[in-house]
């Protein structure tokens, strides 16, 4: 049997933890893997600071609304690129302590050898759920939207074909259709763009949210997102 053969139904009749980016691949793999088994809690890296998350660069009380609004604690540290593998596997022994016996992540592309994903659940005695491994990247966004998911791009590099334009815009069919008429994979795995789940079928509520200033670095803009008083 193919090492990752079973990745995409891993989470089935278990209690498992999420890698959350706060974006909608691993929104859309939590709601899938809800459907399997039993979600005990959300894992969210933090850069060095505390500050925003390492994936998306998202706030933790961004971060913390959505936990809240899906229902699931928040299990966080922060951590540098450096330490980073060592902490993720603190955070999953933890989880394992409070119930968790697999980990679901909202990978796409994922090798079936040499997984990392795959390396540290092992060492943290779970398995391992990917509920999108190997799905086209097209049918995945499709099928966020047509579930009713509400995301905003917030992070785009302008060198990969997006724009500061792009920023704050919600994802939808006719703006799929516009970002691969301009050369741009509809998920961004290719590293163009970033997305804020703000609301959908798993959220008790939508989260309410304000825009801040665009912020520059090099070939890489942010919509920095703050929750709506």
């Amino acid at each position: 049997m193919a090492e990752g053969s079973n990745w995409k139904t891993g989470a089935y009749g278990h209690k498992f933890i999420a890698s959350f980016s706060g974006g909608k691949d691993s929104t859309l793999a939590l709601y899938k893997a809800m459907k399997l088994g039993e979600a005990v809690g959300l894992i969210v890296m933090l850069e060095e600071g505390g500050y925003r998350s390492r994936s998306h660069g998202l706030p933790p009380a961004f971060l913390q609304a959505q936990a809240e609004s899906i229902g699931l604690p928040l299990y966080t540290t922060s951590s540098s690129w450096a330490d980073y593998e060592e902490n993720f596997m603190h955070l999953l022994v933890n989880a394992k302590n409070n119930g968790a016996e697999a980990l679901v992540t909202g990978d796409l592309d994922m090798p079936a050898h040499g997984c990392w994903h795959d390396k540290v659940t092992k060492n943290a005695g779970l398995k391992l759920g990917m509920p999108l491994w190997e799905m086209n990247h097209r049918d995945v966004v499709e099928e966020f939207i047509h579930l009713g998911f509400v995301t905003v791009i917030v992070t785009v590099n302008v060198s990969l074909g997006m724009k500061e334009e792009d920023l704050g815009r919600v994802l939808t069919l006719d703006y799929v259709k516009e970002l691969e008429a301009r050369g741009i994979d509809p998920c961004g795995e290719g590293g163009e763009f970033h997305t804020a789940v703000i609301d959908g079928p798993i959220f008790n509520k939508p989260i309410s949210i304000s825009k801040g200033k665009i912020i520059r670095n090099g070939e890489y803009a942010f919509l920095p997102l703050e929750l709506a008083t």
